[in-house]
């Protein structure tokens, strides 16, 4: 390994709206070596690499490959430097086949005619240096996904790339593919490529890597050789934080509150033999990392997804859930993670939003809304809710996004719900908006709701939540209750990225 950087970030910053993706950046990937990148969800590692790739432009600050300053306005310009990227979501031509994608952007031709031949031989080559198993005319969408992952890795070598951004690269792979896959990068290095590898599993970081960098809310918390590191004072680096005083009192349910909901042995593609029950006035928290199944789960108990096995209970009733409309028959209310894409129609005014999942509630016979009535009731649940400016015929995207988050969960408390499930409840809001959302999920559990939370930000699930599941690989694999002890941030934390034996893998949990 060189002293001599092959990548240096000075003063990066990236922001998304709202979120700071990246706070005044610095960090060197030098020559030949393995260096990683690890933190929590949405810590900026990701939006780090694809800065260094050209799919991001940053917004200020600065890049040099190889000592020279870098502008590169797209992927294609960062390859011309020999730098390339294996992402998380596959990026490969379905229709084509193996051979054609390896080769992809290196076909070997003579007078414009393909030499299959000289082709084959390349791609024997490659598959022998990296000791996959690919038949080279199959077409990629008969592949499963962790072959597809090794296309994309033989296709990085083809390419001859000197930088190789790898972004949880392993996360489809089964264990003994793990292990040849790490084998494939250790001979990278080997010839003197350098790679930038992003990766929840910290134990294979600290296997794998010469040099660690831990990211913690868009900012470089420090970088050191993981000769130095452990996974425990890689996860006390990632917190960094205590809970935050912004959180109401937490009110625990009567010993005696009845099991609003139940799920037994649920089963999907992504997770496997789900259990779970939740009391009434209870706030059970799902915590885990991105891939761990949390909002497939949740979208699955909503009716959204279908599940291939399980029984579901709401209080003494078994229900089935194959659609949305059964859920929300059963009292089962979902706010999903991303108010935009999933929420709400923000073209269209406050009262279309919040009443369009109970348009019975307000029409007459014959489907005429009654619209005095409507408006009369959707002021009084912005009134409780305190949705600013408290005026219903607003449109959703006039307020901020503190006000549309409210508004979204007004959607969903136009009825009484018996379960709500709330998936990252404050993504995208500010300081003042979080501490009223906090006071409004408590103020429902104290009304006798049963509230599943979902939240990538673990200060959240320990400040609201009675009792904490982690979800790991499709798998429920931790149970904590406060009722017994303290809930633990790095507990947590240790279980989310599961520093012991690497389970089995569920097919695309995510």
């Amino acid at each position: 390994m060189s002293t001599e950087p092959f990548v240096e970030v000075h003063g990066v910053s990236k922001r998304f709206f709202a979120v700071e993706a990246l706070k005044d950046v610095d960090a060197v990937v030098r020559r030949g070596e393995i260096h990683a990148l690890v933190g929590e969800n949405g810590a900026g590692k990701s939006t780090l690499g694809k800065v260094i790739s050209g799919i991001i432009r940053p917004d200020s600050g600065r890049v040099k490959v190889r000592g020279r300053p870098v502008h590169y306005a797209n992927p294609r310009d960062a390859l011309v430097d020999g730098i390339t990227t294996i992402t998380q979501e596959i990026a490969l031509l379905s229709k084509q086949t193996v051979l054609e994608n390896v080769m992809l952007g290196q076909e070997i031709a003579r007078g414009g005619v393909l030499l299959r031949g000289a082709m084959l031989a390349e791609f024997d080559r490659l598959l022998e240096m990296t000791g996959f198993e690919l038949e080279p005319h199959v077409q990629i969408e008969q592949l499963h996904l962790a072959d597809q992952k090794k296309v994309e890795v033989m296709q990085a070598i083809a390419r001859d790339a000197q930088l190789i951004i790898m972004d949880e690269p392993t996360a489809m792979l089964a264990d003994d593919e793990t292990g040849i896959f790490l084998e494939v990068v250790r001979s990278l290095r080997a010839m003197g490529r350098t790679i930038l590898y992003i990766s929840h599993f910290l134990q294979e970081v600290l296997d794998l890597a010469d040099t660690v960098t831990v990211m913690r809310n868009g900012e470089v918390i420090r970088t050191s050789p993981t000769a130095k590191e452990t996974p425990e004072t890689l996860v006390e680096a990632m917190l960094g934080r205590t809970v935050a005083q912004m959180f109401p009192p937490k009110s625990p349910p009567p010993t005696d509150a009845p099991v609003a909901f139940q799920v037994k042995g649920l089963n999907s593609e992504v997770f496997s033999d789900v259990h779970l029950e939740i009391r009434a006035g209870e706030i059970v928290g799902l915590a885990g990392l991105v891939g761990s199944g949390r909002s497939r789960l949740a979208r699955t108990l909503f009716g959204a997804e279908q599940a291939s096995a399980g029984a579901f209970r709401v209080g003494d009733t078994s229900v089935a859930t194959a659609s949305i409309a059964d859920a929300i028959r059963a009292g089962i209310y979902m706010l999903p993670e991303s108010r935009k894409e999933q929420g709400l129609l923000l073209k269209q005014e406050v009262r279309n939003n919040i009443t369009m999942p109970h348009l019975n509630e307000v029409t007459l016979p014959g489907g005429v809304i009654r619209s005095r009535r409507e408006l009369e009731q959707v002021r009084e649940l912005m009134d409780t809710i305190n949705v600013q400016p408290l005026q219903p015929r607003n449109r959703a995207n006039s307020l901020s996004g503190g006000n549309q988050q409210k508004v979204l969960f007004g959607k969903w408390l136009f009825r009484r719900p018996k379960v709500f499930i709330v998936d990252e409840p404050t993504r995208g809001i500010d300081v003042g908006a979080k501490r009223a959302i906090y006071r409004l999920i408590t103020e429902l559990a104290e009304r006798g709701i049963a509230i599943l939370m979902i939240s990538s930000e673990l200060e959240e699930i320990i400040g609201l939540a009675h009792r904490v599941l982690v979800m790991r690989l499709g798998r429920i694999v931790a149970e904590f209750r406060e009722d017994r002890s303290p809930l633990d941030e790095s507990a947590i934390m240790q279980a989310a990225f599961g520093t012991g034996a690497r389970p089995d893998r569920p097919a695309e949990a995510r």
